[in-house]
């Protein structure tokens, strides 16, 4: 049956040669609503000017139809931005040597890397989480640092990933098998290493996989390269082929590429649903060779479709911002089309955020209350360090003391 699903000749499938207890936040969504509700209240010029901001693609959501939004799906990227300062400043300060501190003054200037808005006080930052971050002054000097607690849980984050080492090698694996040329720079890795759950010296930690992998140097703009050692066929099935052994039926209802017809050819509601099978199946398998294909057929349509749903089924969460996505664009041949194209796919992924930064979500990978089904250990990792960030110092006082039965 797999076969009928998936059409992969064996020349295509030869190698190409060389949720935690966020702060309470209104959502973007709603704050959005919520503006626009006062619109008929405000002066002429106070409404066209927050027109004009309701319009922007910083704030209009990617899903313009209410109906077809998942607020469950959209409160998750609400917690992600409450808890951005929590991630990026523990993993830059724990990329310094010990004792992981830096002066305020300086990371005042490093609103991108730390997370905490532009023009603010990262004092203010950080002082929102007592248990994980503190401002020690060092010879008269007030400087951000972690708590001796939060080394603590990064040596536990360390031995994480140490356990974890071998299935991330073998997801890394999989993503250069579906690039074009089985070859991916490693700083596009390095970027995207919190969505594929990678750690923060994977780049250090790829040299003890020689049997897997290659590093080389691009002689034209002198980067690094990551380059597939061999191609492994046992690796070469997509997340799609072993589910569809499970539950062929949900399979066959997760995609729709249908066929514009004209309204003088008759078809019922039966009749449309039995062409839309025909020309949606049989699926191209990622892990063909996409160059191969003509562009603008049904078959390129379906294998980068395809790719994107791989990719998804990859990450950590099963989702991924739209700029994780186009970092790999040229490796995995998208067009600019790629949004027209997922967008059809309503079934399979859903479009959460706005239409300057919007993220892409596996629906099959969440419940209808928006919770990741099968988690990580390293999810559960970061949920257990999210809670941590919404105690105070009384909090943590109060649970030890429950612990100890006292």
């Amino acid at each position: 049956m797999a076969r009928r699903l998936f059409c992969a000749t064996r020349a295509l499938l030869l190698p190409a040669p060389a949720p935690a207890p966020a702060p309470t936040s209104a959502s973007s969504v709603a704050a959005a609503e919520a503006a626009a509700s006062l619109l008929p209240l405000l002066p002429c010029k106070r409404r066209k000017k927050l027109l004009r901001k309701l319009n922007s693609p910083r704030v209009a959501p990617i899903e313009p139809e209410a109906a077809r939004r998942v607020p469950a799906l959209d409160a998750v990227l609400d917690r992600d931005t409450a808890f951005r300062f929590l991630h990026r400043a523990r993993s830059f300060l724990a990329s310094l040597p010990p004792p992981h501190r830096i002066p305020l003054s300086e990371a005042g200037k490093l609103y991108r890397e730390l997370g905490f808005p532009r023009g603010r006080k990262v004092s203010r930052s950080a002082t929102r989480h007592p248990l994980l971050f503190h401002l020690p002054v060092v010879d008269s000097v007030p400087h951000l640092a972690l708590t001796p607690f939060m080394c603590s849980l990064l040596e536990e984050e360390r031995r994480i990933h140490d356990d974890l080492l071998p299935s991330r090698m073998r997801a890394v694996r999989k993503l250069l098998m579906l690039t074009a040329h089985r070859r991916v720079p490693l700083a596009k890795l390095h970027h995207c290493r919190a969505v594929l759950g990678l750690p923060d010296d994977f780049r250090d930690r790829v040299h003890d996989f020689p049997d897997d992998f290659r590093v080389v140097v691009d002689p034209r703009d002198g980067r690094h390269i990551l380059e597939l050692a061999r191609w492994d066929p046992a690796l070469a099935v997509s997340a799609l082929e072993r589910d569809f052994v499970v539950d062929e039926r949900r399979v066959r209802r997760t995609f729709r590429f249908a066929v514009p017809h004209r309204r003088l050819m008759p078809l019922d509601a039966e009749d449309a649903d039995r062409l839309d099978t025909a020309t949606t199946f049989p699926l191209v398998s990622p892990y063909t060779n996409g160059a191969l294909l003509k562009p603008w057929t049904p078959e390129a349509e379906k294998y980068r479709v395809g790719v994107v749903h791989e990719f998804l089924s990859l990450t950590l969460e099963k989702r991924a911002m739209i700029h994780h996505i186009v970092e790999f664009k040229e490796e995995f041949g998208l067009t600019r089309h790629m949004y027209e194209s997922l967008q059809k796919q309503n079934r399979a992924f859903y479009l959460a955020g706005t239409e300057m930064n919007w993220a892409l979500f596996l629906r099959a990978a969440y419940d209808e209350n928006g919770v990741l089904k099968e988690k990580d250990p390293l999810v559960l990792f970061n949920e257990k360090l999210q809670r941590y960030a919404c105690m105070s110092k009384m909090d943590s006082r109060e649970n030890m003391i429950d612990a100890a039965g006292l």
